[in-house]
């Protein structure tokens, strides 16, 4: 029997079991997928092959209603280590109510090099959850209730998720550390309640700008950090620069007086050694180089040894 037949026998017989089973490469997009998959999940096979699996709607959860797609995905551990996983997540069905699935991973080798992962996952026979429930338990404990932003958790969690990813598979990123310039003098003169408007224009203002690969969130008081992905010769400049012109199309109206602010940056590319503590850190020194030399600037990693503080 030859290749072609061979692949056509094991779909039929995957085809036939009834757990629901997916493959992904190492870039995470679905490469195959069962009828179990199918019935458990109400997707096909067309419309799954071909996405990325944080992308196909499952949404997975924990059972503590985190999100697993981006931060905790034991399919993404798998990639990363090798090494199986055993866990109880809740999946979105496609008709919008949650599903509680015991979910399995197994790394897909090929001469010893890692190639992707294979989930198989099966129903818990539990009842459903109601997602608007479950989604606004969710929102709660990852994002910032003033702006609707990630919050520090949430963006702590990603960027685990993306140093993992770089070491393993090489892939740059860049992180962004603004401060709001002079915050607490805008609040003394125009009050704490237009200080929370201003960061809610600017919040509403990163969402319409950022990509689907980024994530911007608040990571305390006036402090915000960006996590931008990109190829080897991704620019901290650039994306400091645009960052910086998104804070200054922001405006507030009090009384007859459009309000600005202004912000200072600090970006840094990530390095091999690094660790969630350097990196943040050097991000840190670099907005505060931009505070003690003339704020509403940007900073990056090419002026970090020229400054003494």
């Amino acid at each position: 029997m030859d290749v072609a037949n061979n692949t056509l026998l094991l779909n039929g017989i995957i085809d036939k079991i009834t757990d629901g089973v997916y493959c992904v490469d190492t870039e995470r997009r679905i490469m195959y997928w069962n009828k179990a998959a199918e019935m458990i999940t109400g997707y096909t096979k067309e419309e799954m092959i071909g996405r990325s699996c944080f992308d196909s709607q499952l949404d997975h959860i924990d059972k503590k209603g985190r999100p697993l797609c981006n931060l905790l995905c034991p399919l993404v551990g798998t990639i990363f280590d090798g090494q199986e996983r055993h866990e109880q997540v809740l999946l979105k069905n496609k008709n919008g109510h949650r599903i509680p699935v015991i979910v399995n991973t197994y790394p897909l080798e090929l001469g010893g090099k890692t190639i992707g992962a294979i989930e198989i996952f099966q129903d818990c026979i539990a009842p459903t959850y109601d997602d608007k429930i479950i989604d606004e338990l969710t929102e709660a404990a990852m994002h910032d209730e003033l702006t609707g932003m990630p919050n520090r958790t949430y963006l702590n969690n990603f960027l685990i998720y993306k140093l993992k990813e770089s070491r393993r598979f090489i892939r740059p990123f860049v992180l962004l550390f603004a401060d709001i310039d002079n915050f607490r003098d805008f609040n003394n003169r125009y009050g704490h309640i237009e200080g929370d408007r201003i960061l809610q224009s600017i919040a509403r203002k990163l969402r319409t700008r950022a990509r689907k690969d980024d994530l911007i969130g608040r990571w305390g008081g006036e402090e915000i950090i960006g996590i931008f992905s990109g190829a080897e010769d991704i620019d901290e400049k650039i994306i400091g620069d645009k960052f910086k012109s998104w804070i200054d199309e922001v405006e507030e109206l009090y009384k007859g007086e459009k309000l600005h602010v202004t912000v200072s940056v600090g970006v840094t590319a990530v390095r091999r050694e690094d660790t969630l503590e350097t990196l943040i850190g050097r991000a840190d020194k670099l907005m505060y180089i931009s505070k003690k030399t003339g704020k509403n600037k940007v900073t990056t990693d090419e002026y970090l040894t020229d400054f003494t503080e």
